[in-house]
């Protein structure tokens, strides 16, 4: 359990996120849209204690942070770092056994090459399979299915709905309204640092109608395409 309380965070002068209130149950995975600039990187690093913020996060776990796996969106590699040494890295940092990494590379993986020489799909995948070798109790996954083909996705996708019926408490960002759809219970949605409302399954049909009029609305028509 999650319990966020009129959280804010500004950088100098400008106000990235207004007094946000959420609350995140185990065994559920929210999705948390918004166009660009709306503050869902922030709220996610604010979460993992990763920014100084105002407001208070309370949970049920003793140090959030040491039960959280965060996957960024853009994740960061060592340079001469291989694959299976990042991984060893994370999970000593939890005080966990890796096990056998020939049979969890389910992403076939080349282990023993340099991590920060992955292409961009891969680096995302090995940050993911890091995360869940720690066993958190948490997940925070920021774009998770970005820049990943298609068979990486539908694996991720499983991944999701295995760490719900574990209990697990899973967040999630994305551009793809469909893969919102595929594995969310409910929808947050955020404008300008605001949450304008939680959306549950029942309307996600017409919060993706929503959002098509807002974003869309008459720009195609002014492009004129002849």
């Amino acid at each position: 359990m999650i319990q966020i309380e009129n959280l804010s965070k500004r950088y100098g002068a400008k106000q990235v996120l207004h007094s946000i209130n959420l609350h995140f149950e185990k065994g559920r995975v929210y999705g948390i849209v918004g166009e660009n600039g709306a503050g869902k990187t922030t709220l996610f690093r604010c979460i993992a204690g990763l920014e100084p913020y105002t407001g208070s996060i309370h949970t049920d776990l003793p140090d959030l942070k040491n039960h959280l796996g965060l996957l960024f969106t853009d994740p960061f590699f060592f340079a001469r770092m291989t694959g299976r040494e990042y991984l060893y890295l994370l999970c000593h940092a939890r005080g966990v056994s890796p096990g056998d990494l020939a049979q969890r590379n389910i992403f076939d993986l080349p282990l023993d090459e340099y991590a920060a020489n992955y292409s961009t799909g891969m680096k995302k995948k090995l940050a993911l399979t890091g995360i869940l070798l720690q066993e958190n109790s948490c997940y925070i996954l920021d774009e998770p299915f970005n820049g990943v083909d298609i068979q990486s996705n539908m694996i991720i996708t499983e991944i999701i709905h295995q760490l719900k019926a574990m209990g697990k408490t899973v967040l999630i960002s994305s551009h793809i309204f469909s893969t919102l759809r595929d594995n969310c219970d409910e929808i947050c949605l955020l404008r300008h640092g605001e949450v304008l409302r939680l959306v549950p399954r029942n309307d996600f049909d017409a919060l993706e109608q929503e959002m098509k009029q807002f974003v869309i609305g008459d720009r195609i028509k002014r492009l004129d395409l002849k």
